[in-house]
Formats: structure tokens, C-alpha cells, sequence
């Protein structure tokens, strides 16, 4: 018998990448009361411009703690270094140990080509994993799956070798809310280090709900693009009239290496669909 509840996984390879990239996706699930666990690969300890290393890390865990607890999911950062993943049998080991523990229904990670080789080694390391989740004799300390999870793919504006092309556009505008409280959190990111790394640090508000502000246009930008660009898939799932009316939206690509998300797989695992 079917739990009753989803375990969706989302594997970045920051500790803002997972809710930056499904954050909506999150919310939605958590609001249904399904079980969401976001995981940092990396330890976050290269993302600053004037304190990296063990404080940096430590302040990065904290941020990541507090985005996951506005939805209420857990939020954990791993010790791999920031900036110098690599796709190795010790880090597969660790992952493979972290999804058959989990034991999730859908795993959300990065696309394979991407500008940021934490990212792009996150998605091989899944890559890589994904059958030997079923193989009993890889990582035997820990039982193996009776069968892989779904796993797709999150969203972004990469074009080579290949732009994204998703089978699931979902209407995050109930959840835009949560979403910017997530990332709110990530003070060190999105109000330190990135507007320093973007050459814009100077235009950052001081007050807190200045910051918010600050935060919310380029967040509702980006959704946005992803609703216009993947109008014909919100239509497609959410009918004309409705589809046509989604201002914010995620959109996710599936990954052949895991259970195949056809049409029986995106009814169970997107309960939501048409409730948004």
C-alpha cells in the first residue's frame, strides 16, 4: 500500500540553489503536508567576499536551516568544499547513502550543462547514482531501492548543448510569498555576496523590507520568463483558460536514468495539479 504522503528530494549543489530553483515546487508540496528535504551538497564555504571558510560555512547552514523551516521541510548542508565538488565514488557514496535513507518518490537536481561546475558535478553525481540506488552489492551498509525514483531535472536559461525542455510547468503564484521568505533568508547571498559578485552591492537596501523588495522583482522576473516561455505546457496541464492566467511558474525536465515520468507518474507525484 502507497504512503500517503510524497518524500520529494531536491539536491543542489549550494545551500540556496534547491529553493532558488523549486522553491515554489516546494511550498505547493508542503502546503498538501508531502515530506520535502533540500540538500546542499557543498558546504557553501567559497560564496563570499569577505568571510569565506568555517564561519562562512557556519552562517550558510543557519540560512539554509531557516529558508527550509518557512515551509517546513528540512534543510541540510554537506561537507563536500565549495567551489571543488568533484564526481567521485566518495561523494556518490555519500549521496546514495543520503537517497536510499530518504527513500524519496522524486529527486530534483541541476542540469547536466550549466555555467557552475558544482552544479554541473551535483547532476553527474545524480546521474551517476541513479541505478546503482538498486544494485545491493554498491554501498552495502545501507539497503538498497526496490526500484530508482523519478528524478528531473530544475530549471534554468542554459542553451548549449541543448535548452531545457521540461514535461511539467507548474503555478507557483499561491506560493511567490513563500518563495521570497525562503531566500530572504540567504542574507550572505542575496544582499551581500551575489549584488558584490554583480557589481551592484551599492544598490542594496538597509532595511529589511527594502531588502525584500530588492529581492522580490528579480525573483517574480524570472518566474515570469518561465510562465511565458513554457506558456504551452501550463495550458496543456492546467486547461486554456487557467493556463493562459499563470503569471509565475517552475518547469521541470525529466531525467532519463530514473523512473520514467509519463503521465501515470505526473498524476501521483503532482497531486496539485488543477488545486493550485
Amino acid at each position: 500500500m502507497p504512503e500517503p504522503h510524497l518524500r520529494i528530494l531536491i539536491l543542489g549543489a549550494h545551500p540556496d540553489d534547491a529553493d532558488f530553483s523549486a522553491g515554489g515546487l516546494a511550498a505547493l508540496y508542503r502546503r498538501q503536508g508531502h515530506i520535502v528535504k533540500m540538500v546542499s551538497v557543498t558546504d557553501g564555504g567559497a560564496g563570499h567576499h569577505l568571510m569565506p571558510g568555517p564561519a562562512l560555512v557556519a552562517r550558510r547552514r543557519a540560512e539554509a536551516a531557516a529558508s527550509g523551516a518557512v515551509i517546513g521541510a528540512e534543510y541540510v548542508t554537506l561537507d563536500a568544499p565549495d567551489g571543488g565538488l568533484l564526481p567521485t565514488l566518495e561523494n556518490r557514496a555519500v549521496l546514495i547513502r543520503l537517497i536510499r535513507e530518504f527513500r524519496p518518490d522524486l529527486v530534483l537536481t541541476h542540469r547536466p550543462n550549466d555555467y557552475h561546475p558544482d552544479h554541473r558535478y551535483t547532476s553527474q553525481l545524480v546521474q551517476d547514482l541513479s541505478y546503482m540506488l538498486t544494485v545491493p552489492a554498491v554501498v552495502p551498509d545501507v539497503p538498497h531501492l526496490a526500484k530508482m525514483p523519478v528524478i528531473a531535472y530544475m530549471p534554468d536559461d542554459f542553451q548549449r548543448p541543448y535548452p531545457l525542455s521540461p514535461t511539467v510547468a507548474v503555478d507557483v503564484g499561491p506560493v511567490v510569498e513563500d518563495i521570497v521568505a525562503m531566500l530572504d533568508c540567504h542574507v550572505s547571498q542575496f544582499y551581500e555576496w551575489l549584488p558584490y559578485n554583480q557589481g551592484n552591492v551599492d544598490q542594496v537596501p538597509a532595511s529589511s523590507a527594502d531588502r525584500k523588495a530588492f529581492l522580490r522583482g528579480p525573483i517574480e522576473e524570472r518566474l515570469r520568463h518561465q510562465a511565458d516561455r513554457f506558456r504551452h505546457l501550463l495550458i496543456a496541464i492546467y486547461g486554456k483558460k487557467k493556463g493562459k492566467k499563470v503569471e509565475f511558474a517552475e518547469a521541470f525536465e525529466p531525467c532519463e536514468y530514473g523512473s520514467p515520468l509519463n503521465e501515470a507518474a505526473i498524476e501521483r507525484l503532482f497531486p496539485f495539479f488543477g488545486k493550485s
